[in-house]
């Protein structure tokens, strides 16, 4: 019995002390930064001018390893593209198409009707470029981690020197906002690295912003018209309330 007892509170002891090992390794937490966004709120939209430099980022930046497979040219006329604006940006991209009358595959200019072309054609491809991680696809990367653009925003800002109780081997980098803190994506943002032409700031911040505006769009383009829908159920709903709420004291006005 004693030798039982005895092994049941070291076993107990054991396992008290796993959680706090566990957590010790973790390292420090760092809360993902709060950032004030225009789509935000009930009556939030996004910001047509935001739109357009997150696109300009993604395009010059992101686009190099990150696709957007879900994200067709065409759907940039909700950034304020014309159509030949559209068509123009398209078509410095060449799709394989085919087979011609003759059975064979070709090369063309892209259309708009054509989704944004990945940057490698396939997955193993990009892997092999990446030193064995998979770039995710952005389409839907606000819907995807939680804190939406926030994460995004996060993840472009948090890079920084690695704490002493973080280990960051060869090819890694210290990322505060990365689960582990360790990523393998190199800074992708340096400021001045994308012109923009309105005069918006040219840092890290800003084009993190941007890019994480267009790519909540991105993935919720029907943000703007869900809210429009909403503040009409929700008017029609009040205003049938308060018509039926008066046809309920007409009719039982004489009830007493």
């Amino acid at each position: 019995m004693r030798k039982l007892l005895l092994t049941s509170l070291v076993v107990s002891a054991l396992c008290a002390l796993v959680p706090v090992s566990a957590h010790a390794s973790e390292g420090k937490e760092y809360p993902l930064p709060n950032v004030e966004w225009s789509f935000e709120g009930p009556f939030g939209t996004y910001d047509r001018a935001a739109l357009q430099r997150g696109y300009a980022v993604y395009r010059q930046v992101c686009s190099a390893c990150h696709s957007m497979k879900r994200v067709s040219f065409r759907n940039l006329s909700a950034l304020g593209y014309t159509p030949d604006q559209i068509k123009s940006v398209a078509g410095e991209y060449t799709y394989q198409d085919g087979p011609n009358d003759e059975g064979e595959m070709f090369e063309r200019p892209g259309r708009p009707s054509d989704h944004f072309k990945s940057p490698f054609a396939n997955d193993k491809a990009a892997m092999a470029a990446n030193g064995g991680a998979l770039p995710p696809d952005l389409s839907l990367i606000t819907k995807a981690r939680e804190g939406g653009a926030d994460y995004v925003f996060g993840i472009l800002t948090g890079y920084g020197a690695a704490p002493s109780d973080v280990t960051v081997l060869e090819g890694q980098y210290f990322n505060k906002h990365m689960a582990g803190h360790v990523i393998k994506m190199p800074p992708p943002l340096t400021a001045g690295a994308v012109t923009y032409e309105d005069g918006s700031p040219q840092s890290v911040e800003q084009y993190a912003k941007d890019v994480a505006t267009f790519l909540t769009w991105a993935a919720e383009p029907e943000l703007e018209q869900r809210k429009q829908m909403g503040f009409k159920v929700l008017l029609f709903l009040g205003i049938f309330a308060a018509i039926m709420y008066a046809v309920k004291r007409k009719i039982w006005a004489k009830v007493h």
